[in-house]
């Protein structure tokens, strides 16, 4: 009789059996084709807090009524980032669980805010373009629009658009010159480069609508209305494994690390939306936030990896008085989070309603 668990038969076993695959080859992915990805979650309190302590959220409005309710609210509704989370955590086993760098995300419309636990959302996916990648031939370059919506009334509630390396079935046979401008990022290594920098840095007065308006309207060609964030978030194991299971993220990267230990990155990495949450959680603790409206121009510049630090760093582009309800105005940050060596690991554009003084 065979022993199954003699050290030398089973290895020999799980050298002649096939592996049960998971995930799409780029292959397998048709322009225009809609996948309706199995899994969904029933949002809860319990996850958007666990998600926002986590990352250093800490509006009172998630998390009091009457701070909800002051704001328009009939509860606390869930955090926008945790949403953003739940609808990117279902998508993964469909779209990114073969690994391939994920390469940017933009156009991210938090199409309501009043969205509450309780609430049960399903996701879609359309695939939107394929690419080959002349410079790397194991991979095309594959673009979804993915879109989260609500099981009970049809209504989208979150959607984007995110671009991510995906490896062939069959490597693309090519000359081995050309590159398709996708190297920097799949390498982690981002090489935009826009000039000097500002003769001058102002900082808001304040975390007011009309402090940064002030600054703005101050700050003249040679200057830039720009500030770092003193709190910084160590990765630790609940961030980097703990969030992207709770979201249904199955990518190997963040969980695995026996699959990583041979991974440009040597060990799991951080999930990109943790990241991103908690350089957004940093600067909305120097905000009066009022809602969160859009977000653009995602990129992840390098890995993120247990024991670093993870800090934020922000631009004030523009603002709008006359945009929103009375008492608000509409501004438009660059954000860029960054490691304790001072390099950046993400950046982004986001749109916020912001609280007028008094």
């Amino acid at each position: 009789m065979t022993d199954w668990t003699d050290p030398e038969t089973f290895a020999a076993a799980l050298e002649a059996v096939t592996t049960k695959q998971k995930g799409n080859h780029f292959e397998e992915f048709t322009e225009g084709e809609t996948i309706e990805h199995a899994p969904g979650l029933g949002l809860s309190r319990h996850a958007s807090e666990l998600w926002a302590g986590q990352t250093l959220n800490h509006d009172p409005m998630y998390w009091r009524t009457d701070a909800a309710r002051a704001r328009g609210f009939e509860e606390p509704p869930v955090h926008p980032d945790y949403l953003l989370a739940a609808v990117m955590g279902p998508s993964v086993e469909d779209l990114s669980e073969k690994g391939g760098y994920f390469l940017g995300r933009d156009d991210v419309v938090v199409h309501d805010n009043a969205v509450y636990p309780g609430t049960d959302i399903r996701v879609e996916s359309t695939v939107e373009s394929k690419a080959a990648s002349s410079s790397r031939p194991d991979y095309g370059i594959v673009t979804w629009r993915t879109r989260g919506i609500d099981t009970g009334s049809g209504d989208v509630l979150v959607s984007y658009e995110r671009t991510n390396m995906v490896p062939r079935r069959e490597p693309l046979e090519t000359d081995g010159g050309g590159t398709d401008g996708s190297s920097s990022e799949a390498d982690g290594t981002h090489t935009d480069r826009e000039g000097s920098l500002p003769v001058e840095f102002l900082t808001p007065e304040g975390p007011y609508f009309e402090d940064f308006a002030a600054a703005l309207a101050t700050a003249g060609a040679d200057a830039a209305v720009a500030y770092r964030h003193e709190r910084g978030r160590t990765m630790d194991d609940p961030l980097v494994s703990g969030l992207p299971l709770s979201t249904l993220n199955t990518a190997r990267q963040h969980h695995n690390r026996d699959a990583m230990a041979d991974s440009p990155s040597g060990e799991i990495v951080a999930y990109g939306d943790v990241t991103r949450s908690v350089a957004l959680g940093h600067a909305r603790s120097d905000e009066a936030t009022y809602r969160e409206l859009e977000y653009g121009e995602e990129t992840f510049h390098d890995f993120v990896t247990l024991g670093d630090t993870v800090y934020g760093f922000t631009r004030v582009l523009e603002v709008d008085g006359d945009a929103g309800p009375g008492g608000v105005g509409r501004v438009k940050f660059e954000h860029i989070a960054f490691n304790q060596r001072e390099k950046p690991v993400y950046s982004g554009t986001r749109a916020a309603l912001i609280e007028r003084r008094g």
